[in-house]
């Protein structure tokens, strides 16, 4: 009895770490190449809207899934038009598109579903089958994926010479605001790929449902020190501490105090590693290019 509760906490673990690891994944993308991607809640949020409107409207959950994807490279793209393009301040940016992020999701949720705080049940993917899960395997490809794109090939080169030194990069004839845009929207992707997650995981959309999850793989992310490894480290240990949480609702403690555990994990985590951990030089600095 005590190894079946050992193996359904580790599984509940890892379910609950793949929409930390996504999005956390694609924040490596978008800052190794320079720039932030606040608007990863957002993505987050948009994507399991659009999974669970996609998958309720066709009844397939791989046409819901790539709705998903389909939105967060949407929200990505209109951050790299604002961010690299006219070159705003992306902090704003990204903060400006999880608002809007949480009004449309609202907006088309009344007129799609009838109601702005949650969709029709949808087919989902059940948890007990987890370490056969395609999401699983598929975010352990990923992360594969990731590291070896980041570390070993020519796109991941340029990624993060954009990212250390734009000005040398482009005098080599790399296009900054190409691989850039490339970064985010590959950023854009995983979110909504998470997104599409926390859709089919709970068999519907339910308001506010990123419920900060994009901040914290943003943590993850610092934590990890810009390593998709590290992030996967640092995600995992998110997901363990909201799998205690869980645990404990029924201990007596107070629910609030419980649920806001893993967020003081975070403040805590990162006051520890922030100081050591060097982001790219040029991350968050948009480029100009000079004549």
């Amino acid at each position: 009895m005590e190894e079946l509760l050992t193996i359904t906490f580790v599984l509940q673990t890892l379910r609950i770490t793949i929409p930390y690891l996504l999005p956390s994944l694609g924040a490596v993308y978008s800052e190794k190449g320079g720039v932030v991607n606040i608007a990863l809640e957002g993505i987050l949020l948009s994507g399991a809207f659009a999974a669970a409107a996609g998958t309720f409207y066709t009844g397939n959950i791989i046409v819901g899934t790539a709705c998903g994807i389909l939105a967060g490279i949407i929200i990505a793209l209109i951050h790299s038009i604002v961010t690299i393009t006219f070159k705003a301040n992306q902090i704003v940016s990204g903060i400006a598109l999880n608002i809007l992020a949480f009004g449309i999701t609202k907006f088309f949720c009344k007129i799609l579903f009838g109601s702005s705080s949650n969709s029709e049940r949808i087919p989902g993917i059940e948890t007990l089958d987890l370490p056969f899960n395609p999401f699983l395997l598929l975010c352990v490809i990923i992360l594969g994926i990731t590291y070896f794109t980041i570390n070993k090939t020519r796109f991941g080169l340029r990624l993060r010479a954009v990212g250390e030194n734009p000005q040398a990069a482009d005098s080599l004839g790399i296009s900054v605001t190409k691989v850039r845009y490339l970064g985010v929207l590959i950023s854009g992707a995983l979110g909504g790929l998470g997104g599409a997650w926390l859709a089919l995981d709970q068999h519907s959309y339910t308001d506010g449902m990123s419920a900060g999850r994009g901040y914290i793989a943003l943590a993850a992310m610092i934590i990890g020190k810009w390593n998709p490894m590290g992030a996967a480290g640092a995600c995992l240990l998110f997901g363990l501490a909201e799998s205690f949480t869980l645990q404990f609702q029924d201990s007596g403690i107070p629910t609030q105090f419980i649920q806001m555990l893993p967020y003081v994990l975070t403040i805590i985590v990162l006051a520890g590693f922030i100081g050591k951990a060097n982001p790219p030089a040029a991350d968050g600095v948009p480029y100009e290019k000079k004549d």
